[in-house]
Order: structure tokens, then sequence, then C-alpha cells
């Protein structure tokens, strides 16, 4: 059973400035409520029972957040008002489930995995990445359910436009299991238009095997000198690692840039 998860936190934000130069992106709110509060309620939908964020001395904040029980204590002292309380009783419970970890260098999303090495208790472990909502289905809770059944690594996946495969890493598919479900051939972090082995796209959600590790100690940086989790999965597909690309049916929301923030808020409000 997968009962961790890590959430990678540590990135400056820098598509939504000018709001990130004061204010966390993951605490912004999304129709009301912070972003990584969409993330955390996924996780503890899909059996989640351990949490680590791997954030940076610049991202203090976000600890803060889970963290601010005298200020909560406060204002229900002197207001005994129920919103407050509800709020308050909701992050005790989310703050019971997280870890915190550092990444005070940002080096990648390999870098910010290594981070959890120490943490991580069984053989899959699953890893979102916060800029990504996936809603109306709990993506996480199926992927498990895949992962269950076939003993995987898997990955969700979605179709994208040919012209924006540098964005991501993009699969070479393989054997096909069912309607929504691929055997993975190779993984090829952000390729130009004519390197791109297809227009399959990885998206924030991942269930990593804890060899991830050591593979991750051995590969050396990639694009942009950082450490690319997408490389050590490649190395591991090379040793006969199964991974499974899954189709999700839930709606993709990009939350990373100020155009796909605004859309967000408008599409969870329909909700």
């Amino acid at each position: 059973m997968i009962k961790q998860a890590i959430i990678p936190l540590a990135g400056l934000g820098t598509r939504l400035l000018p709001l990130t130069s004061v204010f966390a992106k993951e605490l912004l709110p999304i129709n009301g409520k912070p972003g990584i509060e969409y993330i955390l309620e996924e996780c503890k939908e899909a059996g989640i029972k351990e949490i680590i964020f791997i954030i940076s001395k610049k991202k203090e904040m976000i600890k803060k957040y889970f963290y601010n029980d005298k200020f909560y204590q406060r204002i229900i002292q002197k207001k005994n008002d129920k919103r407050v309380i509800k709020e308050y009783r909701k992050i005790l419970r989310y703050k019971k489930m997280i870890k915190f970890v550092y990444q005070n260098k940002p080096s990648g999303t390999g870098d910010a995995v290594l981070k959890t090495r120490k943490f991580i208790k069984d053989d899959f472990f699953l890893m979102l990445l916060p800029d990504d909502l996936i809603i109306k289905k709990n993506c996480s809770k199926s992927m498990i359910k895949i992962h269950n059944k076939f003993n995987a690594s898997v990955m969700a996946s979605m179709n994208v436009k040919k012209k924006t495969v540098s964005r991501w890493g993009i699969f070479k598919l393989k054997k096909k299991f069912s309607k929504f479900n691929h055997l993975i051939e190779d993984v090829v972090e952000k390729p130009s238009i004519s390197e791109a082995p297809s227009n399959k796209a990885v998206i924030g959600r991942y269930i990593l095997p804890k060899k991830i590790f050591s593979e991750l100690l051995k590969i050396e940086p990639g694009k942009g000198q950082e450490l690319h989790i997408t490389d050590a999965i490649r190395s591991l597909i090379k040793k006969k690692e199964k991974f499974i690309a899954h189709s999700f049916s839930g709606k993709y929301l990009d939350c990373g840039t100020m155009d796909g923030y605004i859309k967000s808020s408008m599409e969870i409000s329909k909700l």
C-alpha cells in the first residue's frame, strides 16, 4: 500500500510574479482556498497517512501556515467564530500528517526527491507537483489502484499539443494494458518537437520506487544543470523496472502560470 507522499515546494514561482515576490505560490487562494489544500485533500482521500513537504528557508511561510496555533487560539478565544474553529481544526488535522525537509538551493525535482530519502519507509511512494491540480476525479487514488494491481510504478499521462512538448517530460509508450494504461518504453525530459517520441506528457503525479534514490545518486545533472527525476526514471526503465503511464479521467488545471492560476479559480468555482 502507498502510505507516504512527497510534495516539492521549494521553487520560487517566478511565473506568478509579482504575487510570489511576497507570498508562496502554494498558499495563493484558488476559489477561496489555498492551492496546497487541494493537493492535501487528494492525498487524504487516496489513503495517504504521511506527507513530506520539501521547502526552502525562503518558503518558511508554508510551515507557518500549519504552525500558527497562537494566532488561531487568540481569535477563537475572543470571537468563538465557528468558521474559524472549523478552519483551525482542519489545519491541525493536516499538521499531524506533514513533515518538512529543506532544499535551500533548488536544483531540480530529482534533487528535491533525494532530500526525502531517509524518511521513505516502504518500497513505493507518491509524489505530487503542486502546480498541477486534477479535479473531478482523484488521480492519486486511481494510480494507487493501478499500482496495487500490477505492483509497478505509475505516472499520470495526458495528451498535449505537439508544439508544447518542450515544456514536458514526454513518453514513448509500449504495451497497452487497458484503455487508460500503457507500459512505458522511455520518457524524455523537455524534448524538441523533432525529438519528441509522442505527444503523451507526464503530469505531476508519480508513484515511484524506493530504488529511485540510488539512481539519483548516480546520474549527472541534465538540462539547466539540474537533477531531473525523469533521467533517474529512464535509468530504471533500462534496467527493466516496470513503469505504467495512466491516462487519468479528471480535469487538469495548470496553476503554475498567471493565466492558468486565474482559469483554475474559475473552473473550481463551477464545481
